[in-house]
């Protein structure tokens, strides 16, 4: 995937841009959003730009000239790096949609693979990887002889899942996050995958599971029938969300995140051919002082 071009690449436009950053983090939102499009005058193509001119205007209160800019970073970069179309969405000037753009999700991450373990676990407190460990061994205190990791990282999850896998395969749609969980010499295969695109045909496992993967999916149904068929009967698959308890099934949150109802998850489980084990409410990180609630579970392939 081409990178996701932060620079304007026009050396004053970048300036100017650098000038409406230190407003913006002054407080002076609207001279920000000002001085952003002055730069954007000089480098019109730069999609990035006109992202952060819609979080400019946002952040000033006009929301009408946000939705504007934010359509023409979509217009100038449909993959949708930076996800603009999610912005739009949040701002009520387009429909809700049930994934997040793939483009964005492995931009997202490419970006943040080198701070990653460390922003997470360090500033977020993040806890998932240990609350999901804890649940698969009580279901199943033994070991399996193949764990695949969907939306594997870094690999925060696979090192604590290695010493109870014969065999730890990875899948992750990130290339950065795939290269540093290489680094750590925990995998036995890695794979760049998109998981609502891609077709499994290797060996059935024993456990699948996915820490934090589905908060950027959205809709449920086409990643638990992969999960289904990765599994033998009799398979465990364990993840955890960010929990739902507004109307709906699930829900796009400011952070571009998504929050899923229980009744949610239980249904599209028993849909899929799981039997749920357990689907215990825990706080899985903090964000901004506060604590996330979320939902741990662990389903066997019936």
């Amino acid at each position: 995937m081409k990178p996701l071009q932060t620079s304007s690449g026009h050396l004053l436009a970048d300036r100017r841009a650098d000038y409406a950053q230190m407003l913006f983090a002054s407080g002076s939102h609207a001279a920000a959003a000002e001085l952003l499009l002055g730069a954007l005058e000089l480098a019109p193509d730069w999609s990035f730009g006109w992202f952060r001119l819609g979080e400019f205007h946002e952040a000033a209160g006009d929301l009408v000239q946000a939705v504007e800019a934010w359509r023409m970073a979509l217009k100038l970069d449909p993959a949708d790096r930076v996800g603009a179309s999610l912005k739009l969405q949040l701002a009520g000037a387009e429909p809700a949609d049930s994934v997040l753009s793939s483009g964005f999700v492995e931009a997202l991450f490419d970006q943040y693979a080198g701070t990653f373990d460390r922003s997470l676990v360090e500033k977020l407190g993040y806890r998932a990887p240990e609350l999901l460990l804890d649940a698969i061994r009580a279901e199943a205190p033994g070991r399996f002889d193949l764990v695949i990791d969907l939306g594997c990282g870094t690999g925060l999850m696979g090192e604590r899942l290695r010493p109870f896998a014969g065999r730890l395969e990875g899948y992750d749609i990130s290339a950065e996050m795939l290269r540093k969980a290489g680094s750590k010499k925990i995998y036995d295969r890695l794979v760049k995958a998109d998981l609502l695109t891609m077709r499994y045909g290797g060996d059935p496992a024993g456990l699948v599971v996915a820490a934090d993967v589905f908060i950027y999916l959205g809709a449920l149904e086409t990643v638990f029938a992969l999960a289904a068929a990765m599994l033998a009967p009799g398979g465990l698959f364990a993840f955890s969300v960010e929990r739902h308890t507004g109307e709906g099934d699930f829900a796009l949150r400011p952070t571009r995140r998504h929050a899923h109802a229980e009744p949610y998850i239980r249904r599209r489980l028993e849909e899929a051919g799981f039997a749920v084990l357990s689907l215990d409410g825990r706080v899985i990180r903090q964000d901004h002082g506060e604590p996330v609630e979320g939902l741990v579970a662990v389903a066997r392939r019936s």
